[in-house]
């Protein structure tokens, strides 16, 4: 009788211990038959598999039938990785006694899965998960997670993607590794992270950065302020480019083996790095970060020490104090039972992409993306299908504004080195929801110097606050906003009249390029120009002078300008396209003047302060001869009188 259990044949998913093998010949052959089994088990447990193979098969040559000798042949080949071989195995053990070991059907199927025979390997998991007579409840998992693997990797082989990897060239790719591209969200910096040498390493990473020129990405150079002798890597840059978050490994001062550091433009200048502190960073590893669009949530990676354990998505918040929020975990919806690496959220703030193993893919890490719901939760993940997903690892994603193109390293062959940057057209439903940017750029009317403003974006239909922000020294800010809503901007100063700006990214069109302005605000005292402000976020019923509630966010502005300015008084104008009679626009235009007047009159503005006035058709501020000039003149504006 010959019972066979070993730590080797177990790491290759081969069950418990395989039943006993009856001897049906003489005695004299059965002992010899189990000296050549058991040195064959032998050398196979010291990894000498060729030694090993020679015994097996010499003992099937004694006894064909000998089923243990066939299995852990069949085994061996596996362990090998000559998964055709130890398939052939494996089907003679099945002809010889199909329910001898019913773990060879697990077995079986793993194989086939390796050889990309997934409805076989399907069919197999299945026929393990419905006849094996006993199975351990990991056993189990791990049986219905592959079978899942397997039954999506058949029907996503049958219906692939589109994907046509695209090299970003000798500038930014060479003989070493390129990988984990960022952009920022002009689209016009790269940064990412590549190996070199130091006195510390003989391959080390580091920052290297390109800049975009007439289309062709220049030369990378390495980001001096942020690379050191150590190890740095996997960055997430603010949507303006202000500020970067970074992994360093082994620095001094550090709270684990690799930590999360920031580095952050004031003013022009760059900040040294500093540590996230250790509400981000603990003994374990935390790194692969990425931020939101208004860069206030960071998403990271927290693993075990070494990867040997799980690693999990986790977010915080950084408060207005600047100070970052204990951080908590993704649900499980997102992070699954196995590892999960490389978030990116998009710039729309609801579109994360990310890997993972635990989740049902083509096998080892696959880039899959969920969709966050408005309550905050998560929609399912899908997976981004073949052949952007593969039976190997796969890196981190990046998606540009427009949700169009994707950035991903990747080792095909015919790249310049190891590890080359590509980017491919990202199908249509993997796509985020598309977003744009303002940037621009604020000054004094009166000195054309640059101020330091807050500004403040509003979602106009439900009157919630977007997004803030303060411009520095340089008066330039940079927001992005994602396609499907009615913003209202409002850029302010004490001491000057605020500016409005309306951006309807629910028309169409208004995605094709981002909105680039030069912001002039005037001072209020004397000397102040008597040009009028246009109100872009008051908007009134058509054919009306009803106000919608999409006005209400920048009325309560122009009555905060008059609360902390009791002196200033004003006239409300009102103004109409040509389309109808001349007396009705007047008239409605003088409607529309008053329907602001009530409203501040009636929110505790003096009336003495106030004055309104309709002008009709009479003062276009473009020409009536298209649809944008109609648009523009029917406007209503502000000014003050003296």
């Amino acid at each position: 009788m010959i019972r066979a259990i070993s730590f080797l044949f177990l790491l290759c998913l081969c069950g418990n211990a395989f039943a006993q093998k009856k001897f049906t010949t003489k005695k004299t052959a059965n002992d010899k038959l189990k000296t050549v089994y058991d040195r064959a088990m032998r050398m196979a447990s010291l990894n000498q598999f060729e030694d090993a193979l020679q015994d097996f098969e010499k003992a099937l040559k004694m006894d064909p039938t000998f089923i243990d000798a066939q299995l852990q042949w069949a085994n061996v080949k596996n362990q090998q990785a000559k998964f055709e071989e130890a398939k052939v195995g494996y089907e003679k053990v099945i002809a010889i006694d199909s329910m001898y070991e019913p773990a060879t059907f697990f077995s079986l199927s793993i194989v086939e899965f390796d050889l990309k025979q997934f409805e076989a390997a399907a069919g197999h998991m299945d026929f393990y998960l419905k006849s094996a007579p006993k199975i351990s409840p990991a056993r189990k998992a791990t049986a219905e997670h592959y079978l899942k693997n397997a039954r999506f990797s058949a029907k996503a082989f049958a219906n692939p993607v589109p994907f046509e990897l695209k090299n970003l060239g000798p500038n930014i790719n060479t003989t070493s590794q390129e990988y984990l591209p960022t952009l920022t969200a002009d689209g016009e910096t790269l940064i990412y992270c590549a190996e070199a040498s130091s006195e510390r390493f003989a391959k080390q990473q580091d920052f290297y950065v390109s800049k975009l020129k007439d289309g062709v990405w220049q030369k990378g150079v390495p980001v001096e302020h942020l690379n050191t002798d150590g190890n740095e890597g996997s960055q997430a840059i603010s949507a303006d480019g202000k500020l970067i978050v970074f992994t360093a490994c082994d620095r001094q001062g550090g709270y684990g083996g690799c930590d999360l550091y920031y580095s952050e433009t004031i003013n022009g200048k760059v900040m040294p790095p500093k540590n996230m502190g250790p509400l981000i960073n603990t003994k374990l590893l935390e790194t692969q970060p990425s931020l939101s669009p208004d860069g206030r949530t960071l998403y990271f990676i927290r693993a075990d020490s070494g990867w040997r354990g799980g690693s999990d998505i986790w977010k915080s918040i950084r408060q207005n104090d600047g100070k970052w929020s204990q951080p908590i975990k993704l649900d499980s919806t997102i992070n699954s039972a196995e590892q999960e690496q490389s978030p990116f959220m998009h710039p729309d703030g609801k579109t994360l992409y990310f890997t993972s193993k635990g989740h049902v893919g083509m096998g080892g890490f696959d880039v899959f993306y969920a969709r966050m719901k408005p309550d905050g939760t998560w929609e399912e993940p899908e997976n981004l299908g073949y052949p952007i997903n593969t039976a190997a690892d796969e890196g981190a994603v990046f998606v540009t504004l427009d949700g169009r193109t994707a950035y991903i390293s990747s080792t095909k062959a015919g790249g310049f080195g190891q590890s080359d940057i590509y980017s491919f057209d990202l199908y249509e439903a993997a796509r985020p929801t598309p977003v744009t940017f303002v940037k621009a750029t604020v000054v004094d009317a009166a000195t054309k110097q640059p101020l330091v403003a807050k500004l403040e974006i509003v979602e106009l239909e439900t009157g919630k606050t977007y997004a803030t922000a303060v411009t520095e020294a340089d008066g330039e800010f940079l927001v992005t906003l994602p396609a499907g809503g009615n913003y209202g901007l409002n850029v302010s100063k004490e001491k000057y009249l605020f500016y409005s700006e309306n951006f309807a990214l629910d028309q169409p069109g208004t995605m094709e390029k981002p909105f680039k302005l030069d912001i002039a605000l005037q001072p209020i005292g004397e000397g102040t120009a008597a040009k009028p402000i246009v109100l872009k976020n008051v908007f009134f019923e058509t054919g009306s002078a009803a106000l919608r509630k999409e006005s209400l966010n920048e009325l309560a502005r122009l009555k905060s300008l008059l609360d902390e300015n009791p002196s200033l008084k004003i006239q409300i104008n009102g103004h109409t396209d040509n389309i109808g009679a001349d007396a009705d626009n007047m008239k409605l235009s003088n409607d529309r003047a008053k329907s602001v007047y009530d409203y501040l009159t009636q929110n505790g503005i003096d009336a003495n302060r106030l004055k309104f006035k309709g002008f009709g058709e009479t003062k276009p501020a473009a020409s009536d001869d298209t649809e944008e000039g109609r648009k523009l003149n029917r406007r209503t504006e502000y000014e003050i009188l003296k």
